[in-house]
């Protein structure tokens, strides 16, 4: 073959390579993860007619659209209710029980000891390997992959502080969303070409403390609005609702800032071949049966799902989907090798289908659990475990400690009883401090029953019929009429959590509750203060 020939074959080579690896780029898609922190099932598009609820007094336009040009899923579920937990079962794609140090918030315990979540792989750091241009902006995971972005944090993570400072608060909440808009536009602008991008936005703000009567003052929400649209567990007054409406003001404001998102991807003509995640770490902080609690206010979270290009529109999914499904479905979609220790299940065929409703019978089911929040709940730092197997029909839960207080001792660090008893940070730990916390101790007498679902101590078995009783308060699980259901729930779920390997229930089940795990001794460092001024 002549020299000419030979360097003609060899561009012919190199072009067709070049175009298959531009073709191969262009068919993955891109994958913008929005996931807020402490925000539980509110948006608009969650509004359920025959059940009045806290949803009908909200609008986000947004997630409504995102919602309804892709797939609400109507069962979704956390596989533990508290941030680390949660994150390390979403990145890693394992039951929150299999993620060593990160099944506990801020487990400082372990030190030198071998540790379970360092040998578990995070789905965006095999992105990163695989050529995804990746970036992680705000409260993300530990096993990113790569660079994790904080600029602009502080306004966009306190927002609801910020735009009460000013003058002009629409006027902040502009800037604001622009600060959004701005993080977002600089990463794409260094997208490579020839690389789709995975973009995790995690902003802070729906996390306690927010300013009290902001939901008001911000966006409208009149408290009184609320009026018969309250939890069966919460008393229906005003400083509990006011409290409620506070919090659905921050769901507005995340609706706010996912719009500049997707306004910048429509601008780039992105939008087509985006997938669109939006959910959320757990249930709402400082409440009864909330953050840190496996009924359905504290587990069940959003989750909508849009990719123009391959998800028929307007689809509401009844399926059993745990958060930590998302892990092998976002390596399925970008067409990436699952590891083979991965036990979580891919719901790509979910979006990819047709069908409404129920669409595989095998997902009729999720397994939900919890060990330790707050290192110092307890004055010797042991969890409080549970497990729960949640159902269309019935939520199910074994308390393996039930002499434990739920959510943490009622005094701490030697101080007065008299002052631990007004300060609600230190007074049942686990509960976040929150206006309705403070109402529900200071009027424990008039309140009793609601002081008891918020934190009495709960018996080893809990079971609830959902249709009769959807906010989970009469428990039936000693009546003799549920006897069979609960002992086919029970052992449905130590079935899994032995064929998934918890440490709960294996060998003698005490691994959580000792070394390295434990260790009463252990003094956490203090808090540092945050400058949130803007």
């Amino acid at each position: 073959m002549s020299a000419s020939k030979l360097l003609v074959c060899q561009m012919i080579f190199l072009m067709s390579c070049f175009a298959a690896k531009i073709s191969y780029a262009d068919q993955r898609p891109n994958i913008l993860f929005c996931f807020a922190d402490d925000w539980g099932r509110y948006a608009s598009i969650y509004q359920n007619p025959s059940q009045p609820g806290m949803c009908d007094v909200i609008n986000t336009p947004t997630l409504d659209e995102i919602g309804r040009s892709g797939v609400v899923f109507q069962n979704a579920f956390v596989s533990a209710p508290s941030c680390t937990p949660c994150r390390a079962s979403v990145s890693t794609g394992m039951p929150f029980y299999r993620c060593g140090t990160n099944a506990f918030l801020r487990c400082r315990e372990f030190g030198g000891a071998d540790d379970p979540y360092r040998s578990l792989t995070g789905f965006s750091e095999l992105l990163v390997q695989n050529g995804y241009h990746v970036m992680h902006w705000g409260k993300t995971t530990n096993k990113a992959g790569k660079k994790v972005d904080r600029t602009h944090g502080n306004p966009i993570h306190y927002f609801s502080q910020a735009v009460t400072a000013a003058e002009d608060k629409e006027a902040c909440k502009q800037r604001i969303y622009s600060l959004v808009q701005s993080n977002f536009k600089k990463f794409l602008d260094q997208q490579p070409s020839d690389q789709p991008f995975f973009y995790w936005f995690g902003p802070h703000h729906s996390h306690r403390q927010w300013v009290r009567g902001s939901g008001k003052e911000l966006w409208g929400i009149d408290p009184d609005s609320l009026k018969g649209k309250v939890p069966a567990f919460l008393p229906d007054v005003h400083d509990v609702r006011e409290d409620l409406a506070d919090y659905l003001g921050e769901a507005q404001a995340w609706d706010g800032m996912i719009h500049s998102l997707v306004q910048e991807l429509k601008t780039r003509e992105k939008l087509n071949n985006t997938i669109i995640i939006v959910s959320g770490d757990h249930g709402m902080p400082g409440m009864p049966r909330g953050k840190c609690n496996l009924h359905d206010f504290g587990s069940s979270v959003s989750l909508l799902v849009s990719w123009p290009e391959r998800v028929i529109a307007k689809r509401k999914i009844d399926d059993f989907v745990s958060l930590m499904d998302i892990a092998p479905t976002i390596l399925e979609a970008a067409g990436i090798e699952r590891p083979k220790n991965m036990l979580a299940k891919s719901f790509l065929d979910l979006l990819v289908s047709s069908k409404h409703g129920w669409v595989d019978s095998t997902r009729d089911h999720v397994i939900i659990g919890r060990e330790r929040h707050v290192g110092e709940a307890r004055q010797d730092r042991t969890p409080y475990p549970s497990r729960a197997i949640r159902t269309k029909d019935f939520l199910f839960i074994r308390n393996f400690k039930p002499e434990r207080n739920p959510m943490g001792d009622i005094f701490q660090h030697d101080s007065a009883a008299e002052d631990l008893l007004q300060n609600h940070y230190l007074a049942y730990p686990d509960m976040d401090a929150s206006p309705t916390k403070v109402f529900l101790m200071e009027n424990r007498e008039h309140f009793s029953d609601y002081h008891e679902y918020a934190f009495g101590k709960r018996p080893a078995y809990e079971l609830y019929d959902l249709e009769k009783d959807p906010d989970q308060i009469v428990n039936v699980a000693s009546h003799p009429d549920y006897t069979m259901v609960r002992d086919e729930l029970l052992e449905r779920m130590m079935k899994e959590l032995r064929e998934t390997g918890d440490p709960r229930v294996i060998g003698d089940g005490a691994t959580f509750d000792q070394k390295p795990y434990v260790d009463p001794e252990y003094v956490p460092p203090p808090k540092k203060k945050k400058n949130i001024s803007f």
